[in-house]
């Protein structure tokens, strides 16, 4: 019998995200008998329980700080466990919203432009706002640089832009990007091979944490989604580049805004959700992959960084 811990839960702002995902993922593996299944949160007893248990892989279904910034996955590295989803590396560039837009930057990736702003004692409301006018102009999309699930993610035109800046004043430093506007197409890849792709009609201002996680957001999935064989083919393909750069590896889902035939990369989701809302399973099971053969490739795909 095969034993997998489930890690779940978590510290970050993502944690009921996470626990609802690690239920669903529990469920379906409960279904076969071959699984001695442990649903564990990453406490202070977690590495005692770990020892203690001894599981074949973790099953790392962890969100946002912590669980997919390369800290737990170093912690498992260190205990010589096998483990899903990306590696410390991977993990850590990938949650970093500067550094991977530097990335992909480099390797001509098209990623709306930015720059990195730092909280200082006196804000210099004038002052920004030029450099934003200067730079991109409004509207523009100010975010923590190591955030998941679009928490804390504003879109902001001038009138509203300094009292959003301020709800993010705890975060010492966040990223101001240029706002892109056009469609919402999401990329799932597996492993070494591009999954498909959905669109995204949110009723809200964009596909923000409530769009995400919340029944009565009421965003529209659509797919199979409605471009030219070519774009779909390019989409795919920037998404398994960017998941290769950054040398992850299991499922991740790319984040992409369609505007003037142009495609940008705005992030990376190296620990997409595994919800009854979520994308990947949706995008899976349209290419005829059951939730348990996702789930099964998943583990299939863990192992412990070189």
């Amino acid at each position: 019998m095969k034993k997998i811990l489930i890690l779940s839960g978590g510290y970050s702002k993502e944690r009921e995200i996470s626990l609802l995902t690690a239920d669903s993922v529990y469920k379906e593996l409960k279904k076969n008998k071959k699984y001695k299944l442990l649903v564990k949160e990453p406490n202070g007893n977690f590495i005692k329980e770990l020892r203690k248990f001894k599981p074949h892989l973790v099953l790392n279904l962890l969100h946002g700080r912590y669980g997919e910034d390369g800290y737990i996955q170093a912690i498992l590295e260190s205990e010589k466990v096998k483990y899903t989803h990306s590696g410390v590396l991977s993990s850590s560039l990938a949650i970093d919203k500067e550094l991977s837009k530097k990335l992909f930057m480099k390797h001509n990736i098209l990623t709306p432009s930015y720059f990195k702003f730092i909280f200082k004692k006196n804000l210099q409301k004038k002052k920004i706002i030029q450099k934003i006018k200067k730079k991109f102009n409004f509207p523009v999309v100010i975010k923590p640089i190591n955030e998941g699930s679009s928490v804390n993610v504003y879109i902001c035109n001038q009138s509203n832009f300094i009292k959003n800046l301020l709800k993010l004043k705890n975060y010492g430093e966040i990223l101001i990007e240029k706002f892109i506007p056009g469609r919402e197409i999401q990329v799932a890849i597996l492993g070494k091979k591009k999954l498909g792709a959905i669109e995204l009609k949110p009723k809200r201002e964009f596909y923000d944490y409530e769009a995400k996680y919340n029944p009565k957001a009421k965003t529209e999935h659509i797919i199979p989604v409605n471009i030219s064989e070519k774009n779909y083919e390019k989409v795919n393909s920037i998404a398994l580049k960017a998941h290769n750069l950054l040398k992850c590896r299991g499922v991740t889902r790319a984040d992409f805004r369609f505007y003037n035939n142009k495609f940008y990369l705005l992030e990376i989701n190296t620990q997409p959700g595994m919800t009854s809302l979520s994308l990947v399973p949706e995008i899976a099971r349209y290419n005829k992959i059951s939730f348990y053969q996702l789930i099964k490739e998943i583990m299939n795909d863990a192992s412990i960084d070189k």
